[in-house]
């Protein structure tokens, strides 16, 4: 399959973007540690999340009535304001104010992006295509969180803020290079916020948004939780996970990409479901850091899988003249499924490798779940969409 200048643009203006928040990801814990606030790990995801959640209905209704580009400005000059800010935490509430602050670059720009790739992309290839543009995200993580440490260790937490900012510019000047998908987008006004009942969901969509829901707390507790992992068993680099994990998500994005093309949605998710299943027990019980390192890689091959599967699923649902709402739909799920993987840490977690292990079995048990869920709707539901019979848009 042959993509678009636009394509490409707008994939290498979200690895710059993912590149950006996840930098600073590694070194968090340790920087709220300094603050004197140990016991607020969870938070730092979880108050990021709940403001990228409470966005979504917004950018969902800009992306589909102002336009794709314009959210995704929101989103990048939110980061790249934001993070120039976070050096001058003095205070535990100040610094996750901030995080919160955070949030809206997430709740927007990832929103109007995947409404402007969809419109893109054809139908009958939106797995493989969405499985290129994931691996622009996935390498955007894996690099952020592998950089993040030894950019603050060269330069120090704050020069590794400044880094971050400057990552966010690179993609705010690759994002104005897209052209606008919106046919005939409407000039902004404040009325656009005016959110009704239908601009917070797409129910068309509500079953893939279930899926992401449930498989992402375990991404959650592995953002929270990895690092402290790390240090357990002795690895200097607390983005260590991210580094092998990135290696195989791409690998399984670039060549299985499309995979649920072929097989279906739910059948692709049925498999990604259960390596992740065993990404979640490995990874707690892991005690050497080969076997930590062995338990990224299946973490890697579960979201390869299911990431590209369950946004062309979304796709598929979707009507194309709510393709911003339904975008922002699955975001929502994706959102407080990190949410609350990231503050059950907080009744979970208690700082020691013992109820770390604990924690990662709880993501095991919450992927189950979504496993069951899935071979149920696939068993009773006829609304999966034969999308190789539809036209491209």
């Amino acid at each position: 399959m042959t993509y678009s200048r636009n394509f490409w643009a707008l994939t290498l203006g979200m690895f710059f973007f993912m590149t950006s928040f996840n930098l600073i990801i590694p070194e968090l814990n340790e920087f709220i540690t300094l603050l004197g606030g140990e016991t607020y790990k969870g938070l730092i995801i979880a108050l990021f999340t709940i403001t990228a959640a409470i966005s979504r209905p917004f950018s969902g209704k800009m992306a589909d009535l102002v336009g794709r580009k314009s959210t995704m400005y929101v989103g990048t000059i939110v980061s790249i304001v934001i993070t120039l800010i976070y050096p001058f935490s003095g205070t535990i509430a100040f610094f996750l104010t901030l995080r919160f602050l955070h949030g809206f670059s997430t709740g927007f720009l990832p929103t109007g992006a995947t409404a402007l790739v969809t419109d893109i992309l054809p139908a009958e290839k939106r797995g493989q295509g969405m499985g290129v543009f994931g691996t622009g995200i996935a390498l955007g993580l894996g690099v952020g969180q592998a950089l993040g440490t030894p950019i603050a260790n060269a330069l120090t937490i704050n020069g590794l803020f400044i880094v971050s900012s400057l990552t966010a510019v690179i993609s705010l000047i690759l994002i104005k290079s897209v052209k606008e998908t919106l046919p005939n987008p409407q000039p902004f006004t404040f009325k656009i916020f005016k959110i009704k009942a239908n601009d917070v969901l797409e129910k068309n969509v509500l079953p893939a948004a279930m899926v992401m829901f449930l498989t992402t707390i375990c991404t959650g507790l592995i953002l929270v939780l990895t690092p402290d992992k790390s240090v357990y068993l002795g690895i200097e680099n607390k983005g260590w996970y991210y580094v092998f994990y990135v290696v195989s998500t791409i690998a399984v994005r670039l060549f299985v990409g499309k995979l649920s093309d072929k097989i279906g949605r739910r059948q692709a998710l049925i498999l990604g479901i259960v390596f992740l299943i065993i990404a979640m027990l490995m990874t707690g019980n892991a005690k050497t850091e080969f076997w930590y390192t062995a338990a990224s890689f299946i973490f890697g091959i579960a979201t390869g899988i299911s990431s590209p599967t369950l946004f062309a699923w979304m796709a598929d649902l979707s009507p194309a003249h709510r393709r911003g709402v339904g975008s922002g739909t699955l975001f929502i799920a994706l959102e407080f499924g990190i949410l609350f993987g990231a503050a059950s840490t907080l009744s979970i977690y208690k700082n020691t490798p013992e109820s770390l292990n604990h924690a990662f079995t709880f993501g095991a048990f919450v992927a189950g779940l979504a496993l069951f869920y899935v071979v149920l709707h696939l068993i009773f539901s006829k609304t999966n969409i034969n999308y190789k019979k539809q036209t491209k848009d």
